[in-house]
């Protein structure tokens, strides 16, 4: 069964939970191991606070899209922002590596992406904003009848 959810909301930073446990809740229909519920909001984390620092700049105007479908075992994340873009990809995945220092950031979020979720994508333009595509493969939990 294939399942799909969009979800918009503006780029404040209390936003970033209710992102996280949107998401959540979603994809407990997939029956998620613990760990793998808590590295996707992990993941959420990591890329809506991204849009709304690097993005967005902390303008709270500004809109947060984020898309989920499932099927089967398997979960396809897309968080997009409509921001200032990336102008190095290679150079912004890069572990320890922020545009804005002087935030005293870690530099670790697409690094943490990466650890978490299958595969993940960068798309972006300068001017134009940028798409984070993810991908998940859930292990299958066995449960125990008696």
């Amino acid at each position: 069964m294939k399942n799909k959810m969009n979800l918009d909301f503006s780029s404040v930073s209390s936003n970033e939970a209710f992102a996280r446990v949107a998401v959540a809740s979603f994809v407990t229909q997939l029956d998620p191991t613990m760990d793998e519920l808590t590295e996707l909001k992990t993941v959420v984390s990591e890329a809506v606070t991204n849009s709304i620092i690097h993005g967005y700049d902390n303008q709270p105007d500004q809109t947060i899209y984020i898309s989920c479908t499932l099927e089967e075992d398997a979960i396809e994340l897309i968080i997009k922002d409509e921001g200032v873009g990336i102008a190095d990809i290679d150079e912004a995945v890069q572990p320890l590596y922020t545009s804005k220092p002087e935030l005293e950031r870690s530099g670790m979020g697409f690094t943490i992406m990466e650890n978490f979720m299958d595969k993940v994508d960068v798309v972006s333009h300068p001017g134009e904003g940028t798409m984070v595509k993810l991908y998940k493969q859930l292990k299958k939990s066995k449960t125990l009848c008696n």
